[in-house]
């Protein structure tokens, strides 16, 4: 797989395909409402087109994101190259770790959850909700763990 500081990894249709298929695999439900006409399509979509936030880190004790949409890298404030350098607990208010720590064992534990909402912090230091929130773990078909990652529907201002 492509790491993570390669900036073509944004737009890589493996990763793509990892993202989208983990998703369907472990909540039963498909990450986006269109089907591509293939992960080349998906990943380009995904990445500048998609209408929510994505982003995944890595696995590890203290992850570092790996991915980060667009949509998301506009409400992080974050460009690419920064995002992907970021532990994602950074990213979470200090005051809402624990939630955050929480919500990320279950999916550790259950595969996925969803329905969460959390404060985070942009790179200006802004905060704002996160909400709508799905988290999965990215799971290749034969178990091989590459991290975990989220989808957030909706955020607003605190």
């Amino acid at each position: 797989m492509v790491t993570a500081h390669d900036a073509e990894y944004s737009r890589s249709p493996a990763f793509a395909q990892l993202l989208l298929s983990s998703h369907e695999r472990l909540t039963g439900t498909p990450l986006c409402p269109t089907a591509f006409q293939d992960a080349g399509e998906a990943a380009r979509w995904l990445y500048g087109s998609a209408p929510f936030g994505l982003l995944a880190h890595g696995a590890g004790p203290d992850p570092v994101f790996i991915y980060a949409n667009t949509t998301a890298q506009k409400c992080f404030e974050y460009p690419w190259e920064e995002f992907v350098r970021l532990p994602s607990r950074l990213s979470a208010d200090p005051d809402a770790q624990g939630d955050r720590d929480a919500f990320v064992r279950s999916v550790a534990t259950r595969g996925y959850a969803s329905g969460y909402r959390g404060v985070r912090i942009a790179g200006s230091g802004r905060r704002f909700w996160i909400e709508d929130v799905t988290m999965w773990n990215l799971l290749e078909p034969d178990g091989t763990c590459h991290g975990q990652a989220a989808v957030f529907r909706s955020w607003s201002e605190i």
